[in-house]
Formats: C-alpha cells, structure tokens, sequence
C-alpha cells in the first residue's frame, strides 16, 4: 500500500534544511564543520523585542486570536507599509501568518487551479517552485543570468507571460543570489504587467533591510500604484530582526485574497502565535537601530566573502545588493578531480566534496534552479567566514 499522497512525489524536502541538517549531524558526531548552508541571521533578537513578548506572557496574552493576526499588530503592519513604501493598506487588507513561507502557500494554495503558471525569475529560493506544485500550479523558471546581475529582464517576463499565467513572483532582495532592484529597475517589469492584466504579482521583500553601498531596494506599488488590485506584498520579522524562530510573516493585498488566506489558515494553522506576535508590535513600532548595526557588519562581511571567494581557482563571485548570500559560479572547476580523489561533475558533487573534505557546508546551485554555482549565507561570524573561505581555497587550490 502506497501511504503517501501523489502530490508529495511533485516535491523535494527543502534542500537547504537538508544541507544544514548534514552539517549539524556531522558535527554531533565530533567533526569540524562550518556550516554556511542556512539562511538566518547569527545574531540575537533585539532585547526590547524579547522583553515585549515576556510582557506579554505574563499578561497572560496566550489565547487564540483572530486567524488574521492580531488587530494591534495588523495595525503595526500597516503602519510599516506606509512608513517605509508608502503604500496604504488598511488592517483588514493585512494578514499575519506562521512565518513568510505560511503566506506564500496560502497565497498558492488558495489561488491556484491546476496546470495555472507561475513565472519565478531563477536563481530562486528553493521552496517557491515546490510551493506552486503543491498547489497543482506549473511553475516557470525564467533564467537570470550573472551578464546581467542576475535580474530579470523585462523582455524575458513579457516572453514567459502565456493565457495560463496566474502569478508572477519576485523576490528582491533575492536569495540565493543577493540581487536587489530599485525603482529604476522595476519600471520596466511594471510595465509588462500593466499590459497583462490578468496576472496576480507576488513581491516578496523580507530582505528589503539588509541592502549595502547605498543602495534602496523597491517594491512593486512604490513603483506603480495601478497594480494595487492585484498585488500581494510580502514580508516578515526573520531576517531584519533575527526572528527566525518566532514564525511570524505578513502581506498586504486586496481584501478578497486576504479572505481567501485566512479562510485557508483557519482550516490549517489558525492563528500564528499570540507571544510571537506581541514581540513583532514591539520590533515593527520600536527602535529600529540594532538594524542597522546588524546591516553594517553583513556588508563588511560580504566584502571579505566576496573578496576571498575571487583569489580561488576556478571560482567567480559578483558582488550583491543585498540580503546575506553570496552566488558564485564554479565554472572553472568542474571536471577537475579533489584532492580527495572526488570527481567534480556539477555543482553537487563539489559541494559534496567540499563537505567531505574541508568539513564546510555550502549548498549547490542546482537547489536554487541554477546549476554551475552555490550559495553562500555570510550571516555568521567574521573569523568563522574567514577561516571557511580559507577552507574553500585550499579545497579549490587542489583541484586538478
């Protein structure tokens, strides 16, 4: 008897989780690895954040709360969107979530029809094209290349563009590759959409604070307001306030999709957590300097990462706008051989290598729907990245 469902066989387990889980395995086991596989900030939750959720805990705000999320903090949502964007949207056209990836599956899960498509510009987060599967969707892959920054062209979105297309991500800041878009930028996209109507916009900006040299990030309805009836904003407390593990996402749009999603999380999750909420009124409406301490010390650390990355053989690094991931090609190393005695075939097989020989974790491009490079999470400390790098070197230095 077959237990599992068809629609399990579509996907893979986050490949990303999976690296990071190799690596703390091997490192239970006495081994000294260095894991830079995981994308979640090394640094602590600001302590007024902290102190807000055991506020909260003592003044026993741990019942359930309405499925959308709090009022209070619905309204520290939309607060933040004016603040930052300027986009109105008011609390009922907000919805809070377990986490960003809980929005983005409600968002497919409650939209799409089977065979709809979803166009994601790759390089692309690893749970996207899964998500969309899952939802009976078709996902698109639109190949961004290193010539251009690895930014989606207007062309090849209007290219990719057919009757069956429902959605169109966009992720900016993006992982795994760092590439970010201003507003200049976005004018050419906002374009292609305003010509086709009838495709809903996902932007996805949980990376829009950790953008280095000056550089500001937009989103889709700071550019073009006229594609507000069928945009679904997105962010979260993960990365800006190293929140990974409070699970809490939010996204604005139109008051009939946030319906659809919360008529969904009622039936799965119901409420994100009352605590994790309470913590997020005070990081969204509080201080916001730790930041930018915390944005100054990624940017020195892309520097050294992408710096180290270009003395190795074989080796290519772009230097990113933003996020905390580095995407360097390889190119110049596969069909080498370790000095492990490993055959360097593609992309997963040096990161395997890498793994086994220099004991330091990275994760293939292939992951990210892009083969011939890896991904690199700089968000751990200075000297740990600096002696993986040196690691990476050496392990480069003898292939042959």
């Amino acid at each position: 008897m077959h237990l599992t469902a068809e629609r399990l066989d579509r996907i893979n387990p986050s490949l990303t989780i999976a690296v990071a889980t190799k690596a703390r395995a091997l490192q239970a086991a006495g081994h000294d690895v260095i894991s830079l596989s995981a994308g979640e900030p090394d640094f602590d939750t600001p302590q007024n954040v902290k102190d807000a959720a055991i506020r909260a805990i003592e003044a026993g705000e741990t019942k359930y709360t309405d499925v959308s999320g709090t009022p209070a903090l619905r309204r520290a949502v939309a607060a933040k969107f004016k603040r930052d964007s300027g986009i109105d949207y008011k609390p009922e056209e907000i919805i809070i979530s377990a986490g960003a990836k809980q929005v983005i599956f409600n968002a497919m899960l409650g939209t799409l029809d089977a065979g709809d498509e979803v166009i994601i510009p790759s390089p692309c987060w690893v749970s996207y094209p899964d998500i969309v599967t899952l939802a009976d969707g078709k996902p698109v892959l639109v190949a961004c290349g290193e010539n251009n920054g690895f930014k989606l062209r207007a062309e090849d979105l209007e290219a990719a563009i057919t009757p069956r297309t429902k959605w169109f991500m966009l992720n900016n800041p993006c992982n795994p590759t760092g590439a970010a878009y201003d507003a200049a930028e976005l004018r050419g996209i906002c374009d292609v959409l305003l010509r086709h109507p009838d495709v809903w916009i996902m932007t996805d900006d949980i990376y829009e604070k950790l953008a280095y040299d000056g550089f500001k990030p937009a989103t889709i309805l700071q550019v073009e307001p006229r594609l507000r009836d069928r945009t679904l904003t997105l962010n979260g407390m993960s990365k800006a306030y190293a929140m990974t593990g409070w699970r809490i996402g939010y996204a604005g749009g139109p008051v009939a999709l946030i319906r659809a999603m919360d008529k969904l999380q009622s039936q799965s999750t119901a409420n994100p957590s009352s605590i994790g909420m309470a913590a997020s009124i005070e990081a969204l409406n509080g201080p916001q300097d730790s930041i930018e301490v915390m944005r100054r010390v990624y940017e020195e650390r892309r520097d050294l990462v992408v710096g180290m990355l270009n003395e190795c053989a074989g080796v290519r690094c772009l230097k990113p706008e933003g996020a905390f991931y580095v995407f360097p090609s390889i190119s110049g190393c596969i069909g080498k051989v370790s000095a492990g005695g490993a055959r360097i075939t593609d992309d997963a097989a040096f990161v395997t290598a890498l793994l086994e020989e220099e004991k330091v974790a990275v994760v293939h491009g292939s992951a990210f729907c892009y083969p011939g490079y890896f991904r690199i999470s700089y968000a751990t400390g200075t000297d740990v990245l600096r002696e993986a790098l040196t690691r990476i070197q050496r392990f480069c230095a003898g292939l042959h």
